[in-house]
């Protein structure tokens, strides 16, 4: 009976929310009054089996993003404004973020990308679109996570087959500690075509890391004063592209860099280097990457942009 009662429910439902009966034509076709149908509508809805969501358009705060354009002259600032639940707010920003990036990804030809779930998710929101004559590129080495969905040759594939693009991976640790080893690496024949697609990247879009990123590959945590060899680790305000540096935006180990990939000089020629944060705890890796110009553009909210503010207060530039 239970069984029955809820496929009465069902039925009733979608005839108003989808075939848009009306009360009186309901209460005609199932043979209720006008208040059990409408008692059951209201039990679809207070018992789940009827869900309704109201999208409402991403708004962007242009007040604040004038303010950040002009403190950091970046290229371009996305602020979204704030939602009610941290779930809206995370969604808001990838969902801008996804659009903003495709209508670049349209006109580039070599884009390239790191890995995390919040690039994986970015990709996801990409509407399939077929572009043969763009190319998806890693352009450091990979993050070890072999088994993971968000790891960097599956988010290197995924991006790719949204568009039906031709891609090239990087096969190689992120990190390669022996100077000679590495070197060799990269002039490899069959690494060439990437090291050499991913010198003439005109877009690249990551999220921005912190320190404790690299404690999650237990390899790394284990060697970690020797991949950052000579770096005061209490300095790292946030990482990109492998890279550690502090809140002035200076690479702390551009002397003893043990990245694999294509150089720092290198990857800032991109004309576009897109940055997408989502949580708080990294406005102070935000900060520091717009006080160096390691992104020509943003997107996060209101909240990770007024603790940046709260955070300049803090930390002001040498000679402010």
């Amino acid at each position: 009976m239970d069984v029955k009662h809820q496929e009465l429910l069902a039925n009733i439902a979608q005839d108003y929310y989808l075939s848009k009966l009306t009360i009186t034509e309901l209460s005609d076709k199932y043979n209720l009054s006008r208040y059990l149908v409408t008692k059951s509508l209201d039990e679809a809805l207070s018992s789940g089996l009827v869900k309704i969501t109201v999208n409402t358009p991403i708004t962007r705060n242009f007040e604040l993003e004038v303010l950040f354009k002009k403190a950091f002259n970046i290229r371009n600032a996305f602020i979204i404004k704030d939602s009610d639940t941290p779930n809206d707010n995370n969604e808001n920003i990838i969902e801008y973020a996804a659009e903003e990036i495709q209508n670049l990804i349209r006109q580039s030809r070599v884009v390239g990308l790191t890995w995390g779930d919040t690039v994986l998710s970015i990709i996801s929101h990409f509407q399939t679109q077929l572009k043969e004559d763009t190319v998806f590129t890693q352009f450091v080495g990979d993050n070890m996570k072999y088994n993971s969905l968000s790891g960097a040759t599956p988010i290197v594939e995924k991006a790719a087959a949204r568009f039906g693009s031709p891609y090239l991976t990087m096969p190689g640790p992120l990190y390669i500690i022996n100077d000679s080893a590495r070197s060799s690496l990269k002039r490899e024949p069959a690494l060439f075509p990437a090291f050499n697609t991913a010198s003439r990247m005109d877009l690249l879009f990551t999220g921005v890391g912190t320190l404790s990123s690299v404690d999650t590959i237990p390899v790394w945590k284990q060697h970690r004063t020797e991949i950052f060899e000579g770096v005061d680790l209490n300095q790292v305000a946030g990482m990109l592209y492998g890279r550690p540096y502090d809140i002035d935006g200076n690479i702390l180990n551009a002397g003893k860099d043990k990245t694999f990939g294509i150089s720092m000089d290198n990857i800032m020629t991109t004309i576009h280097r897109i940055g997408i944060v989502k949580s708080k705890f990294k406005a102070r890796a935000l900060l520091g990457a717009l006080r160096g110009q390691l992104l020509t553009e943003f997107v996060t909210n209101e909240g990770v942009a007024n603790r940046i503010l709260q955070e300049m207060n803090e930390t002001p530039k040498p000679g402010d």
